[in-house]
């Protein structure tokens, strides 16, 4: 685990509320919560796409300066 998910899995506050688990029966749910939780943050993180906003969308680029002479851009002749 990474730092990160460690301490989001130290976090983790489960409460059972009905029932009498042992304490292996609280790990194995403990372990599977953590684990899809996990699972569901690494999904999420890899799902944001960041898509350029419509400001940015409608910017051209910038061109070059053109410069006249031979070999290069002289203009449009009738």
């Amino acid at each position: 685990m990474s730092d990160t998910t460690a301490g989001a899995t130290a976090a983790l506050d489960l409460r059972i509320l009905a029932g009498n688990p042992d304490a292996e029966e609280v790990a194995a749910v403990t372990a599977v919560v953590s684990a899809v939780l996990e699972e569901l943050a690494e999904n999420n993180e890899r799902s944001i796409v960041r898509h350029p906003d419509a400001w940015q969308r409608s910017q051209r680029s910038l061109r070059g300066a053109v410069h006249a002479g031979p070999g290069a851009w002289r203009g449009f002749s009738a």
